[in-house]
């Protein structure tokens, strides 16, 4: 096959090797001239659906990166490792988009070079091993960690707008490659079913803002307040979380509420830890090798001789601990488990409220954990009306012995509520923005966690959410404004235009292609006629 004008044979040659892995191949196949047969063709479009979903994988692993550190916690329970697995994921998902990305460019310019799609059979195992490992990545999400689709569904509030103008800019960049090929080929069958798969997927992409919603479509008189900032476990990006100076952070971070999970020690003390086991917060091994790390089997004595600290800076769970300033070093090697009474105090000083959950919750002295830290909060002197009461076990009693703490609520309200839930605190993707604007309007304060990511924080804002709890409050406390915010006049003109430039480029496209086609062809016409000619002289 010739190459076309623009095209030289080192250029098709350097394009052909890597696709073929072999350096002699596209000499070789150039002089014996060989065309892409059906089965080159079938790689090629296996090949793009590889590259499609990879494509749709590294859109999860990024979504999914605002969660990732319960995943972190996770694997640390259940192996006692401890890793920062996104740096994995991440990495992972880099070479394997990378990869095909990579083919799949290369068999686009071969395509436009006039070379046959010669696709090595190293690269088509390394394919269908790509497929095996996405395939199992997706399905371990589904089984494992479910939720994490309606995040990603969350995420296309955010995203769509402008996954609909990448996607009808790839698809028109295409057609380039596409017409090339069409006006190369010649089965007509294989032509239409090009050109109608081609067209249909075209109007889908033009039609599709009809289906694409969004909170942030919006005038800008119509946006929200600024949701506030729950510190969850304090400010857990730059100091232990549930320690005082997590606390201290927080409210630097301008939050105003601290999260945090309670305990009861053995001899009935009330303190901050969210495991079951001292393990991953403390250095429990080391200072009591022979007992068991379950935190309500330590006295009150024991738990102080702890450090809450130092694994922070060795195990490094967020990369702002790279930025720790030395002072910060120093001050968080000195972090000790506090107890409630202490946290309350520090609420009490700074002026913000503190929020908490009661654990385990199956314990067998959990009503006498209820007790205890009710005893506390009355007894700290600090307002009522500061403490937000998570715990739904004998949540009654908890009325009835402190009636000025809010009660929050980790469920959505019943149709039949007996008493007005007034606050909510629910994962954020539980609830739709529908029923946070009717919430809202109902004056009930919602609460969603756990939120770290700018897109997501702007689509929660977009809805009306009241507060959403958090690690990354210094990222949050920085936002003056949602990552974007479109009123539907504008979104209503990007979208025609973006629509008419792209009907414009593929139909100048196939007009160029087809040009060009012609131009490359005169002499083999030439010659076709020559040879009719002499062929009915003999005949003759």
């Amino acid at each position: 096959m010739a190459d076309p004008p623009g095209c030289c044979s080192t250029c098709a040659t350097c394009l052909l090797c890597p696709y073929s892995c072999q350096w002699i191949t596209a000499k070789k196949e150039k002089r014996k001239g060989l065309r892409t047969t059906k089965c080159d063709c079938s790689w090629f479009l296996f090949l793009f659906c590889v590259f499609l979903f990879t494509l749709v994988w590294l859109y999860f692993a990024i979504i999914i990166l605002n969660d990732f550190h319960n995943f972190n916690e996770f694997i640390f329970r259940e192996r006692k490792l401890w890793l920062d697995w996104s740096l994995v994921l991440l990495i992972a998902t880099a070479v394997l988009i990378s990869y095909s990305s990579v083919l799949l460019v290369l068999a686009l310019c071969l395509q436009l070079c006039g070379q046959p799609l010669k696709l090595h059979w190293v690269h088509k195992i390394l394919l269908i091993l790509t497929v095996l490992v996405v395939a199992a990545a997706f399905t371990g999400l589904g089984i494992k960690w479910a939720e994490e689709w309606q995040s990603a569904r969350i995420s296309l509030q955010a995203t769509g707008p402008f996954l609909h103008i990448g996607a009808v800019g790839g698809m028109t960049l295409l057609a380039w490659p596409l017409a090339s090929f069409i006006y190369r080929t010649r089965s007509t069958g294989l032509k239409v079913f090009l050109l109608l798969v081609y067209c249909a997927a075209m109007i889908a992409l033009y039609l599709a803002p009809l289906g694409i919603t969004s909170p942030c479509i919006m005038e800008e008189n119509q946006l929200p307040p600024k949701p506030a900032l729950v510190g969850h476990r304090g400010a857990p990006m730059l100091a232990p979380e549930n320690t005082l100076m997590s606390l201290h952070k927080a409210v630097e971070c301008d939050v105003q509420v601290f999260e945090t999970d309670v305990m009861v020690s053995a001899d009935g003390v009330p303190f901050l830890m969210h495991d079951e086991e001292l393990t991953r917060t403390t250095n429990v091994q080391a200072v009591f090798p022979d007992r068991t790390a379950q935190s309500t089997a330590f006295n009150w004595t024991d738990l102080q001789q702890l450090d809450a600290g130092s694994w922070f800076l060795e195990r490094k769970p967020f990369p702002t601990v790279q930025s720790l300033s030395p002072a910060d070093r120093n001050e968080t090697t000195e972090q000790r488990i506090p107890s409630l009474e202490q946290a309350l105090e520090a609420a009490k000083q700074s002026n913000i409220s503190i929020m908490f959950d009661l654990r385990p919750e199956n314990h067998s002295d959990y009503q006498s954990f209820v007790n205890v830290t009710l005893g506390v909060i009355l007894q700290s002197g600090i307002p009522l009306q500061q403490v937000l009461w998570l715990p739904d076990g004998f949540r009654e009693d908890v009325k009835h012995q402190a009636p000025g703490v809010q009660q929050v609520y980790g469920r959505k309200r019943l149709e039949n509520e007996k008493e007005p839930v007034l606050h909510v605190n629910l994962p954020y993707q539980d609830m739709s923005s529908e029923e946070i604007r009717q919430y809202r309007q109902d004056n009930i304060s919602v609460n969603l966690y756990v939120v770290n990511q700018p897109w997501l924080f702007s689509v929660l804002w977009c809805s009306g959410v009241s507060s959403v709890t958090t690690n990354a409050c210094q990222v949050l406390k920085e936002m003056k404004h949602p990552i974007w915010l479109l009123p539907s006049s504008t979104y209503l003109m990007i979208w025609i235009v973006v629509d008419c430039v792209s009907f414009l480029i593929i139909i100048w496209a196939f007009f160029l292609l087809k040009k060009c086609s012609h131009r490359r062809r005169p002499a083999e016409s030439e010659t076709d006629v020559l040879l009719t000619k002499i062929n009915s002289l003999m005949q003759e």
